[in-house]
Formats: structure tokens, C-alpha cells, sequence
């Protein structure tokens, strides 16, 4: 079966019909009663409101792991954004046996080598501690301080999976370029927000309103391809 599976891509069919002749293709309903959930794979608050707001007025219900406090803690060992929101939407759809979004998501720094990247939630973190974003913020300053303004340039990495039992049913990864600032400025957003200055705006991502931010930012990205998907208005791909 998993040759069949591999790299299949079909429509997606909004209707109640069953699926039919699976070994040849894979026809996926995402309007049937159990599919109308859509189960958000991230216990960060701040990121999952995010999604919340981006994913608004789809007609989906939309679920966290706090729903499920028995849920996995997914290990994220990727070497890649995709490979860990692939990871943690097929653990989590398993486990609730509904669909499943998950993203991965960071900062990639030119001058760091690409880094913090996908360990950019864990930055500053020491063995067996939690971290806060200021400590990631002020590991950052640390790292970049003496590197010249030209050379301070990065980007916003959002990977974003659906899958379904097991099955990943599509996924993207959008970016945003900019810039690292010197110092933090901004209260708006989170995380890398208030050192991220996006050139067209003339202000970091915690400078200015969350719905400017959503328009041009790596997860604002990301989510609009999921919409499409939800609604149908692109491809499904299965990946086994």
C-alpha cells in the first residue's frame, strides 16, 4: 500500500460521498460530520491563538491539546520545520482520530549560520529548563552583537501539516524576510517579534497591528494555504 500512497495528488472533494477504489485514488470527503473538527496541534497559547484568529470563519470547529490532556508530547527532533509539523499532526491525529494542523515555526539567521532555526523556541534553553522568549531575545542580541547592519538579515519560517489517521493530507511552508534589530522595540506579538523589522513596514513585527503582521508574515502565509485547502480550493497531497 504505501507505494499507492506515495505522491498521489487528487482533488479535494467536498462532499459526503464514500471513498472509492482506494488503491488507485484517494477521493477524501472534509465535509462529512467528523471531519468538521480541526484539532490544533500546539500547546503554546500565543501560537495557538495565532491560527485561531487566521483560521476564523471557516465553520470549523477548532480544538487544542489542552481538550486533551492525555495527548502526546510530540519530540521534536527534525532536522526541518516540515519534518517536525509533520511529525506532530500524524502523532496527533492518531491519537484523536480526527484531522489534525501543525506547525513548526521559527527564525533563521544569515550571519548564525541559519540558526536559531528549528530550535528557535529553545534557544536559551538550559538542560532540563524551560526558557522564556526575552532569554531567547537576549541570546540573540548576544550572538549578533558587532555584526553590521547589512549583514543582519533573516527570516520567518512557518511549516504547516494537516493529516488525518496517520495520513498527511497536505502541507506548505511560507517565509518572510527581514532584518535583526539591535534592540528590542515593539510590545506587540511574540517570540523573535521585537527584533524583527520588516523593511516594507519600516517597524519590527511587534510594532505594528497584529492584522498588518498576519498579511505578510510566515504563519499569516502559511494559514491562507490551509484556508484554501479547507475550503478546496487547492490540491490534496498524500504523502505515506
Amino acid at each position: 500500500m504505501g507505494g499507492i500512497w506515495r505522491k498521489i495528488l487528487v482533488n479535494c472533494l467536498l462532499t459526503r460521498q464514500s471513498c472509492q477504489d482506494m488503491t488507485e485514488t484517494a477521493e477524501i470527503s472534509l465535509k462529512g460530520p467528523l471531519m468538521k473538527t480541526l484539532v490544533l496541534a500546539t500547546r503554546n497559547r500565543k501560537k495557538e491563538k495565532e491560527m485561531v484568529d487566521l483560521l476564523a470563519g471557516l465553520g470549523w470547529e477548532t480544538r487544542c491539546l489542552a481538550d486533551f490532556p492525555d495527548a502526546p508530547d510530540v519530540v521534536e527532533d527534525g532536522a526541518t520545520f516540515l519534518e517536525n509539523a509533520r511529525k506532530k499532526a500524524v502523532e496527533i491525529s492518531l491519537f484523536t482520530h480526527t484531522l489534525a494542523l501543525a506547525d513548526d515555526s521559527g527564525l533563521a539567521v544569515d550571519a548564525l549560520g541559519g540558526a536559531p532555526g528549528v530550535h528557535s523556541a529553545r534557544y536559551a534553553a538550559a538542560e532540563g529548563k524551560p526558557n522564556t522568549d526575552e532569554e531567547n531575545r537576549l541570546r540573540l542580541l548576544r550572538e549578533m552583537e558587532g555584526v553590521p547592519p547589512e549583514k543582519r538579515t533573516s527570516r520567518f519560517i512557518c511549516a504547516a501539516v494537516i493529516a488525518s489517521e496517520g495520513k498527511v493530507l497536505f502541507e506548505t511552508e511560507q517565509t518572510v524576510d527581514g532584518l535583526i534589530t539591535c534592540e528590542p522595540r515593539g510590545t506587540g506579538g511574540f517570540g523573535y517579534d521585537p527584533l524583527f523589522f520588516y523593511p516594507p513596514f519600516g517597524a519590527t513585527f511587534a510594532e505594528v497591528p497584529i492584522e498588518r503582521k498576519h498579511a505578510v508574515s510566515h504563519r499569516g502565509k502559511a494559514l491562507a494555504e490551509v484556508r484554501k485547502f479547507l475550503i478546496g480550493d487547492c490540491q490534496l497531497r498524500i504523502v505515506d
